[in-house]
C-alpha cells in the first residue's frame, strides 16, 4: 500500500506542472501545449516499445480499443479542455474544479467493504479546503467576464473526463493484473501521441508559425519535459497506484495534483500563497492523510 500511495503522489507532483505550462509560453495555442506535450510522450513511448520488442508485451486487438478510448479521456482530450480552460481563467480556479476530481472519484469508487463514515472526514477536509481557495479567489472570480466563464465550462468538462477515464482505467487493470504498468503507460503513450499529431495535422499551426514564436525554443523544451515527465513517467506512477489501491483513494491522492498545481503557480506568479489559500492547502493534506488511514 505504501508504494501505491508513493507511486500516486508522485504523479500527482509531475502533473501539477501542466497547469503553469500554458502559462510559461505565449503564442501557442491550446491545440499546440496539448500536441506537443503528446507528441513528445508517444515518440518516448515508441522507441521504449521498439528497443524492447522482444521481451516487451504488445497489445491484443481489443486491448488497442481500450487504450485508444482512455487515451482521448486521460490525456489529448482531457489536456485540450484543460488548457483552453486555463487560457480563459488563469490558473487557480481551474485547478480547483480538477481538484474536486477525488470527491467525484470516491463518491463513485468506493470498496463495498468500506463504509460512507470512513470516507466522511476526507471528503469533508477536501470539500472545506475547496470551498476555502474558492473563497481566496472570489475576487478574481467577480473580475472576468464571458472568457472566464467559458473556461470554467471547459475545466469542468476536463474535470468529468479525467473522472471517467480514472475509474475505467483502474478498473481495466485490476481485471488484467498480468499487464505490466510501464507497457500499459507505453501503450497509452503511443495512442496518445497518435492522436496528439492527428490533432496538431488536423487544427494546429504550421512548423514555420511556431517556428516564428519567440518562446519557441522553450516550448519545445517544455513538451519535451513535460512529455517525459508529467505524462510517461507519471502514467507508469499511476499504474502503480491504480493495481495497488482502491479506486476511491486512488481519487483522494489525485488532491496532490492539486496542491502541487497551486504551489508551482505561487512559484511562477512569485507569490507567496495568502492565509486562506494555505490552509486550503493543509485542508486538501489532511484530507490525504484520513482517506489513506481509513482504507487501510
Amino acid at each position: 500500500m505504501l508504494t501505491g500511495v508513493l507511486a500516486g503522489l508522485g504523479a500527482g507532483a509531475l502533473w501539477g506542472l501542466v497547469f503553469v505550462m500554458p502559462r510559461m509560453v505565449t503564442g501557442f495555442s491550446a491545440v499546440d501545449l496539448a500536441a506537443g506535450r503528446f507528441a513528445a510522450y508517444g515518440a518516448l513511448a515508441a522507441v521504449i516499445m521498439l528497443l524492447g520488442w522482444r521481451s516487451r508485451r504488445w497489445p491484443t486487438w481489443r486491448q488497442a480499443g481500450a487504450v485508444l478510448g482512455l487515451s482521448v479521456l486521460g490525456f489529448s482530450g482531457y489536456y485540450l479542455l484543460l488548457v483552453m480552460a486555463i487560457q480563459d481563467a488563469g490558473t487557480p480556479v481551474p485547478t480547483l474544479i480538477i481538484g474536486t476530481i477525488p470527491l467525484w472519484v470516491m463518491l463513485l469508487g468506493k470498496p463495498a467493504a468500506l463504509r460512507w463514515r470512513g470516507l466522511l472526514p476526507g471528503l469533508l477536509l477536501t470539500a472545506a479546503g475547496l470551498a476555502l481557495m474558492m473563497g481566496a479567489v472570489q475576487a478574481d472570480i467577480s473580475a472576468q467576464g464571458g472568457d472566464f466563464l467559458r473556461g470554467v465550462a471547459l475545466a469542468t468538462l476536463a474535470m468529468c473526463s479525467w473522472t471517467a477515464f480514472t475509474l475505467l482505467n483502474s478498473a481495466w487493470l485490476k481485471r488484467h493484473p498480468k499487464v505490466n504498468a510501464t507497457d500499459w503507460a507505453n501503450w497509452l503513450g503511443v495512442a496518445t501521441g497518435l492522436g496528439a499529431l492527428v490533432m496538431w495535422l488536423s487544427v494546429g499551426s504550421d512548423v514555420q508559425t511556431l517556428a516564428a514564436e519567440e518562446d519557441y525554443n522553450l516550448f519545445l523544451w517544455l513538451c519535451v519535459g513535460t512529455g517525459f515527465g508529467a505524462a510517461w513517467l507519471a502514467t507508469i506512477w499511476w499504474n502503480v497506484a491504480s493495481q495497488r489501491l482502491s479506486a476511491s483513494l486512488c481519487g483522494q491522492l489525485i488532491v496532490s495534483e492539486t496542491i502541487f498545481a497551486l504551489l508551482y503557480s505561487f512559484a511562477w506568479d512569485g507569490q507567496w500563497p495568502s492565509l486562506a489559500q494555505s490552509a486550503a492547502c493543509v485542508l486538501f493534506a489532511l484530507g490525504i492523510l484520513v482517506s489513506i488511514k481509513a482504507h487501510a
